[in-house]
């Protein structure tokens, strides 16, 4: 081995030893995780591994996890002038929130934190920025505790109002009892209120754009649908889980293919995951201001008595629909901060299409699709999707306008 590779490795080992004995449990070796020279790659892969192995039941609180780990980041390299040192605070806040909020993850975030600092210097402002990463994370749990954006919080029971035409019921098959009550209660990270952006009430149940919205439904939206094609079948399946959980991969593409530095990329993904818990809280905050009837309530209710969704409805009203509230948040905020194309292709997959990946050139086809595909799978009127789309575009605009109030 080289001299100064072997100092190199040394010097990792002294600031391992300096900066972590008192938190670093016993890490799983580097060799055994995938291996990157980039160390905002690394830290991301590490928080998407560690939510989806341990997260909670309730995407905003995930989301949460995210803001803050990443906002706590970017808050602690503000003021840090040099790539090492901002590597250095970026390791010492993401790891310092997983440990905290996901301690069953601690062994996989020690692993990524033990490889991090063995490839840094070891100088004193490389420890002090990796304690600035530890103490900006601390501050900022602090601060959210008590937001409401635990899952019992989230979850709050909701008092069912009477049936009435165009009033929320659940849903069959499971009629299952409301879910996200509670966000709307919830604190935003940069909202004023949650219904600052609530959206204009929904069309008229006697309007010709109901009328139509719902008749889409039952044509293209029925389980036993004769009009619908299989490339729309599709695309519903696809776009059919958890928003954070195809995002991620979107996310993470317009992180790998910035220039920025690593302050920027940190930014980049503090922001989107801001705006996106502040999108949900509005999005929550909209549904149970209107309480709008699901279409297969709707449906049912004018008598088409065995008409079923392709999909399972969710247990929550209609309108605006909550997967394009949070497409329409991540378009705008990447759109404002990288541009409005991908810089190359990027290819997502999908849990719920296991065998099935798309390829994108851009953020916008993703929320054209998300429009459709909530239609297609029977559990949402067009009208709602729009609502989505720019009600999540409105949170995240106002949200990147406040960045550096928040940043900093």
């Amino acid at each position: 081995m080289p001299v100064l590779a072997t100092a190199r490795s040394r010097a990792g080992a002294t600031l391992l030893s300096a900066v972590t004995i008192a938190t670093l449990g016993a890490a799983a070796p580097a060799a055994a995780r995938p291996v990157t020279t980039d160390s905002v790659l690394a830290w991301y892969d590490t928080t998407a591994a560690a939510i989806a192995a341990g997260g909670a039941p309730t995407q905003i609180t995930n989301n949460r996890t995210w803001a803050i780990a990443w906002l706590a980041a970017a808050r602690a390299q503000a003021g840090v002038p040099s790539t090492t040192g901002r590597r250095a605070a970026l390791a010492g806040a993401v790891h310092q929130t997983l440990v905290t909020l996901l301690p069953g993850q601690q062994t996989a975030a020690d692993a990524t934190l033990a490889a991090e600092l063995a490839a840094l210097p070891d100088r004193p402002p490389v420890r002090d920025a990796v304690t600035a990463g530890r103490a900006a994370a601390q501050r900022l749990i602090a601060e959210r505790t008590g937001d409401g954006l635990d899952p019992a919080s989230v979850n709050v029971a909701f008092p069912v109002p009477a049936g009435a035409p165009g009033i929320w019921q659940p849903t069959p098959p499971q009629f299952a009892p409301a879910a996200q009550y509670g966000n709307r209660l919830a604190r935003p990270f940069v909202l004023r209120s949650a219904d600052q952006f609530r959206p204009p009430a929904p069309p008229a149940l006697d309007s010709a754009r109901y009328a139509a919205d719902l008749a889409e439904v039952r044509a293209y939206g029925s389980a036993s649908s004769t009009v619908r094609t299989q490339a729309q079948t599709d695309t519903a399946t696809f776009w059919l889980g958890s928003s954070l959980t195809l995002y991620t991969p979107i996310l993470r593409a317009a992180v790998e293919q910035s220039p920025g530095s690593v302050l920027d990329r940190t930014r980049l993904v503090a922001l989107f995951h801001v705006a996106a818990v502040d999108t949900q809280i509005a999005t929550s905050d909209a549904k149970y201001a209107y309480q709008r009837w699901r279409p297969v309530t709707a449906i049912l209710a004018g008598g088409d008595a065995t008409w079923l969704p392709l999909h399972t409805t969710p247990a929550h009203p209609d309108y605006p629909s909550g997967h394009n509230t949070y497409s329409g948040s991540a378009e705008r905020v990447l759109t404002s901060l990288v541009g409005p194309r991908a810089r190359r292709p990027y290819t997502i997959g999908s849990p719920t299409a296991p065998d099935a990946e798309r390829t994108y050139t851009d953020w916008r086809q993703p929320s054209l699709e998300n429009v459709d595909a909530r239609v297609w799978s029977g559990i949402h009127t067009r009208g709602a999707d729009l609502a989505g789309i720019r009600l999540g575009g409105d949170v995240a605009r106002y949200v990147v306008s406040h960045a550096p109030a928040v940043l900093n």
